[in-house]
C-alpha cells in the first residue's frame, strides 16, 4: 500500500508460484485503494498466457462503463487512452506471462502520464524485471503457523479435536504452505473421520504427481488438488469439473454452454427435461465452488477455473480413463498432430483458436465431443467427420460447413454452430437423435428449412442473433412436439404472421404454433408489432421467458434466466392484455416504454380471466424490477389492489411520465393479516429512480406504517416539479442501508422528512442513516433545511455532501422539536472528504461547530452570510492545508 501512495513509483510487480494467492491479494489491494480514495479509478484485467488485446480492452471498458464503437484494436486503444488520460488511476494486470505493450492496449503510461500506476502479477520474476517494475515483491508460501490457521478454518477443525488435529497437521504440512492446496484439501476432508484423514495423508505422501517433472512446489500443488478431486462425492460432479477444463484459460465459462455439452455428453440421461439437467449442472457448480475447485464471477451465469486447477483437470482428463485432448485458446492455426493417434480420444477441445486448415480422414472411433474454433474463411472438408461415427456433441465457432458432411453423424445430440456459414440445411433431417440445435449469431441463414420439423427428439432450438433470418416456414415450430426451449432473441426473426397456413407458400410461422408445444417451458422472442399477434392468442404458462413486443429494446442476455416482459411503442388499446395474462403471476421484470393509454402496471386487468390458473391476486407476486418510460397516461403506477407486487420489488425506474401523480398507492393492510408476521411492503427495494415527472405530488400515497425501506441503497429524484416531501417519519426511520441520496430540480420540495403524516407521526429521535455515503441536493429553491441535527451522529460514513442552488436554504442541520445537540455542540463527520455548498447561512444550529477531520475538498459559492458559515467551519479551514478551497460570492456560478 505504501508503494501505491508513492508518486515516484509507476509500476509494481508481484510474483509468486501459481496458487499462492496473487490474484486474491491484488483484488484486496484494489478494494482498499478504492476505499481510501487513492485513485479516481481502479481497473483489473486478466492477461493470461496468450494475451488477447481486444479481451483486455473489453475487461477495462466494462469496469469503466465504456462501449466501443470502433472495430480495430488501434481505434479501441485510442478511445480507451482518451477515457483514461489525465486521471489518477490504478490498473491491475493479473496473470502476466509476456511483456505487455501498454500503448497497444490503450493504457496511458510513462513519464508523460504520472497519474497512472500499474500493478501486475506473474509467476515469472523475469517479467517484473523486463517491465522495469519497481518495487518487485515476492509473495511467499505461508509459514507453518499461517498454513495451519488457514487449513484449520477450511477443514472445520477445533482446538479440542486433539486426536484428529494430529493427523490433520500432517496433511497440512503436505500442502507445503500453498494457499490453494490448503483450502481445497481442507474443504475436501471437512467432516471426515480420523481413518479417512489417515488415508488421505498416505495418498498425498505417495501421490503419482510427486513424480512429475515439475518444480517441487508444483508437484505438491498437483498432488493436493488431485486429492481434492478424488474426494468429490459424485462421479457426475467430477465429470462436470472436467468439462470445465475444455474452455480456454481464465475464461468466463457460460454455465448454459456447459449444460448443453453435458446433455449431449449424456451426463444427465435420467432427467426429464433440459431445465432439470441445467439445475443439476448448477448444483454441481455450487458444490465445486464450495470446495474452491471453481471460482465465482460477477454473474451467477458464469464460472471460472484457476489456471493451476485447470492444469490438474487437464492432467486428469487426459488420462487413458477419460481420453480428453485439450488445446483451447492457445492461438492454434493448424490441427495439432503431436498425437500420433486420435483413436483413444473421447473429447477434443480446440475452441478459442482460429484453425485455418483441418485434416481429412481422421479416425476417432470413440470421439463423443468435438469443440472447434475456426478461421472464418475455412471450409470444413466434406469427409472430416467420416471417422467420428460416435460423435454426440459438436460445436463450431466460425468457418464454413456443409451439413451434408454430417449425414452419417447420426448419434449427434448437441449441435452448436456459432458465427458459422452453413449450407445444405435440409440434411438436418438425418440427425434424428438431435436434442439441442443452435444457429447462434449466424450471418448467412435467411430461412430455416421445413425439414427441421422432422427432428422429433429436439428439445432446445436456439437461433439467437440471426439478424438475416426472415422466414420460418409455417408449422415448422408446431411439429417439434418435444420442444422445451425456443430462443429467437437478440435481433433475430421478427416476421411472425397472424395466421399460419400450410398450403400457401411463403407464409411465415405464427405464434399460435406455440399452442402445439405442450412441453414448452423457456421462450425468448421479439414481436415487432401488435398486428403480429393472432386475435385470441394467449402466451402459455412458462418457466422462463424474455418476451419483447415492439421494436424498441435489445435484450442483454442470450438465454433467459428469469421472467422478463418488455412492451414499447404501442397503444394499450391496440392489443388484448389477455394475451399476457398467464405471464403476470410469474413475471419478475417489466419494462414499459411509450405505451399510449397505459393506466397502471397491469395493463388492462379487466380483460384477464386467468383460465382457471389462480386469481388476479396471484399477479406480480414475483415482480422484482420495473422500468417505465414515456407512458403519458399513467396517474398511479402501483394501485392499492396490486399491493402484493410491492413485497419482492428490488428496483423501480420511472422516467418522463407526464401525468404520474403517485408511484405507490398503499391502502390499508388486508383484513385478517397479522402485520407483524406479514412481509412489509417494499422491504426488498434497493433502488428507486424517478426523473422528469412534472405532476408527481407524492411517492407513497396512503399510510406507510406497513411499509419498510430497510433494503434501499440508492434513491435518485430528478426534476419532480410538484413533490413537497420525500419520507414520512416511519419511512425515514427504516433507511438503515441508504448509501446514495440524490435530489435535483425539485422546485416545490420543502422538506426531506414530513414533520407529521396522516397518522400523526412525529420525527423520532432515533432517526439515522448509518450507511449514507453520498448526499447531493441541487436546484430545490423552497428547501430550508435538510436533516434534524439529531440525525448527524448517525452519518459516520458520509463521504461527499453537495448542496447547491437551494436559494432558501437556512441550515443543513436544524434543531427540531425535542432535538438536542451532540456533546460540546460539535457535529462530527469523520469520513467526509468533499463538501460543496451554496447559499447556506449556517451548517448547523447557531451554537454548533463542524468537525471534519478527513475533508480534502471544500467549495463554497454565493454566501451573503459567509462569515457565519466559516465560523462553524473554522477548524476545518486550518486542517485543509494544500487542499482546494474555492470561495465564490456569485451564486450564479454555483454549478460545479
Amino acid at each position: 500500500m505504501e508503494a501505491l501512495k508513492d508518486d515516484s513509483i509507476d509500476m509494481i510487480g508481484l510474483y509468486g508460484m501459481g496458487g499462492v494467492g496473487k490474484t486474491t491479494l491484488v483484488k484486496e489491494v484494489g478494494r482498499r485503494a478504492k476505499e481510501l480514495h487513492l485513485f479516481h479509478e481502479v481497473l483489473i484485467a486478466t492477461v493470461s498466457q496468450n494475451p488477447n488485446v481486444t479481451d483486455i480492452q473489453d475487461q477495462m471498458a466494462d469496469s469503466l462503463g465504456l462501449r466501443f464503437d470502433e472495430k480495430s484494436k488501434k481505434g479501441r486503444a485510442d478511445r480507451l487512452w482518451q477515457r483514461l488520460q489525465g486521471k489518477k488511476m490504478l490498473i491491475i494486470l493479473d496473470d502476466v506471462w509476456k511483456v505487455i505493450n501498454m500503448e497497444e492496449i490503450g493504457i496511458p503510461f510513462g513519464d508523460a502520464h504520472k497519474g497512472c500506476k500499474i500493478l501486475l502479477t506473474t509467476r515469472l520474476k523475469d517479467i517484473c524485471s523486463y517491465m522495469e517494475c519497481q518495487p518487485i515483491v515476492l509473495l511467499s508460501l505461508l509459514s507453518e503457523n499461517e498454513a495451519w490457521a488457514l487449513f484449520k478454518i477450511n477443514a472445520g477443525l477445533h482446538d479440542e479435536d486433539s486426536t484428529l488435529n494430529t493427523v490433520a497437521k500432517k496433511v497440512a504440512r503436505e500442502c507445503k504452505g500453498l494457499p490453494i492446496a490448503l483450502v481445497t484439501v481442507g474443504r475436501a476432508l471437512r467432516d471426515k473421520s480420523a481413518v479417512e484423514w489417515e488415508v488421505a495423508f498416505k495418498e498425498l505422501k505417495n501421490s503419482q504427481y510427486l513424480h512429475m517433472e515439475q518444480i517441487d512446489e508444483q508437484k505438491n500443488a498437483y498432488a493436493c488438488l488431485k486429492l481434492s478431486y478424488d474426494y468429490l462425492k459424485h462421479e457426475k460432479t467430477k465429470l462436470c469439473f472436467l468439462l470445465c477444463c475444455l474452455f480456454p484459460e481464465d475464461y468466463n465459462i457460460p454455465i448454459e454452454y456447459l449444460t448443453r455439452y453435458a446433455v449431449g455428453y449424456g451426463l444427465h440421461q435420467d432427467v426429464e427435461s433440459i431445465e432439470d439437467a441445467r439445475e443439476r449442472v448448477y448444483v454441481a457448480i455450487k458444490n465445486l465452488k464450495a470446495c474452491c475447485m471453481l471460482l465465482g464471477t460477477k454473474s451467477e451465469e458464469y464460472v471460472k477455473m484457476h489456471d493451476l486447477v485447470r492444469d490438474v483437470a487437464i492432467q486428469i482428463a487426459s488420462s487413458e480413463k477419460y481420453g480428453f485432448m485439450v488445446k483451447a485458446g492457445i492461438g492454434l492455426e493448424e490441427w495439432p498432430m503431436s498425437n500420433k493417434s486420435f483413436e483413444g480420444c473421447t473429447v477434443i477441445s480446440l475452441m478459442g483458436n482460429e484453425l485455418t486448415e483441418l485434416p481429412e480422414g481422421l479416425v476417432c472411433p470413440q470421439l463423443k465431443v468435438l469443440l472447434l474454433g475456426l478461421d472464418d474463411g475455412l471450409n470444413v472438408p466434406e469427409r472430416f467427420f467420416e471417422g467420428m461415427k460416435a460423435i454426440e456433441v459438436l460445436s463450431l465457432d466460425g468457418g464454413c460447413l456443409s451439413l451434408q458432411s454430417l449425414e452419417f453423424s447420426t448419434n449427434l445430440q448437441s449441435l452448436l454452430l456459432i458465427r458459422c456459414k452453413c449450407k445444405g440445411l435440409i440434411w438436418l433431417r438425418k440427425l434424428q437423435r438431435l436434442k439441442i440445435l443452435g444457429f447462434i449469431r449466424f450471418s448467412s441463414v435467411e430461412e430455416l428449412p421445413s425439414e427441421m420439423g422432422e427432428l422429433k427428439e429436439l428439445r432446445l432450438l436456439d437461433v439467437t442473433g440471426c439478424e438475416l433470418l426472415r422466414r420460418i416456414p409455417v408449422n415448422l415450430i408446431g411439429r417439434l412436439k418435444k420442444l422445451e426451449e425456443l430462443l429467437i432473441g437478440d435481433e433475430s426473426f421478427k416476421g411472425w404472421d397472424v395466421v399460419g397456413c400450410d398450403s400457401t407458400e411463403g407464409m411465415n410461422a405464427s405464434l399460435t404454433e406455440l399452442d402445439s408445444l405442450s412441453h414448452l417451458a423457456v421462450l425468448s422472442l421479439m414481436i415487432p408489432k401488435v398486428e403480429c399477434i393472432p386475435r385470441d392468442f394467449v402466451f402459455p404458462r412458462l418457466l422462463k421467458y424474455d418476451i419483447l413486443l415492439g421494436d424498441w429494446y435489445s435484450l442483454d442476455k442470450e438465454y433467459p434466466t428469469s421472467t422478463r416482459l418488455y412492451l414499447g411503442d404501442i397503444s394499450a388499446t391496440s392489443f388484448k392484455a389477455k394475451t399476457f395474462e398467464q405471464l403476470f403471476p410469474t413475471v419478475s421484470q417489466i419494462g414499459f416504454s411509450n405505451i399510449e393509454g397505459l393506466k397502471n402496471i397491469v395493463l388492462s386487468s379487466d380483460q384477464m380471466t386467468i383460465h382457471g390458473h389462480g386469481s388476479q391476486k396471484d399477479f406480480l407476486q414475483r415482480l422484482e424490477h420495473v422500468q417505465v418510460t414515456a407512458c403519458g397516461d399513467i396517474r398511479t403506477l402501483f394501485q392499492a389492489k396490486w399491493r402484493q407486487a410491492l413485497k419482492n420489488l428490488v428496483s423501480v425506474e420511472i422516467n418522463e411520465c407526464e401525468s404520474l401523480e403517485d408511484v405507490f398507492e398503499l391502502g390499508e393492510a388486508d383484513e385478517g393479516i397479522n402485520e407483524e408476521k406479514e412481509l412489509r411492503l417494499l422491504s426488498s427495494l434497493t433502488k428507486l429512480h424517478l426523473q422528469w415527472l412534472p405532476e408527481l405530488k407524492c411517492i407513497w400515497k396512503g399510510p406507510t406504517r406497513h411499509v419498510s425501506l430497510q433494503s434501499l441503497i440508492h434513491l435518485e429524484l430528478l426534476s419532480l416539479d410538484k413533490l413537497t416531501f420525500i419520507f414520512t417519519p416511519s419511512l425515514a426511520q427504516s433507511l438503515i442501508h441508504l448509501e446514495t441520496l440524490q435530489i435535483e430540480q425539485c422546485d416545490e420540495l420543502k422538506s426531506l422528512i414530513k414533520e407529521q403524516d396522516g397518522e400523526r407521526e412525529i420525527i423520532p429521535n432515533s432517526l439515522g442513516f448509518p450507511k449514507l455515503k453520498t448526499l447531493s441536493i441541487s436546484g430545490c429553491d423552497k428547501l430550508e433545511h435538510v436533516f434534524p441535527v439529531s440525525v448527524s451522529p448517525s452519518l459516520l460514513n458520509l463521504e461527499q455532501m453537495k448542496i447547491t442552488l437551494a436559494d432558501n436554504l437556512k441550515q443543513i442541520f436544524y434543531s427540531g422539536e425535542g432535538d438536542a445537540l451532540t456533546r460540546d455542540g460539535v457535529i462530527n463527520f469523520p469520513q467526509l472528504r468533499k463538501l460543496i455548498l451554496s447559499n447556506c447561512s449556517f451548517f448547523g444550529p447557531k451554537n454548533s461547530a463542524a468537525q471534519l477531520p478527513s475533508l480534502q475538498v471544500l467549495t463554497i459559492h454565493g454566501h451573503e452570510e459567509l462569515g457565519n458559515l466559516l465560523a462553524q467551519l473554522q477548524g476545518v479551514i486550518f486542517n485543509l492545508h494544500a487542499f482546494l478551497i474555492c470561495v465564490n460570492l456569485r451564486s450564479e456560478d454555483a454549478t460545479s
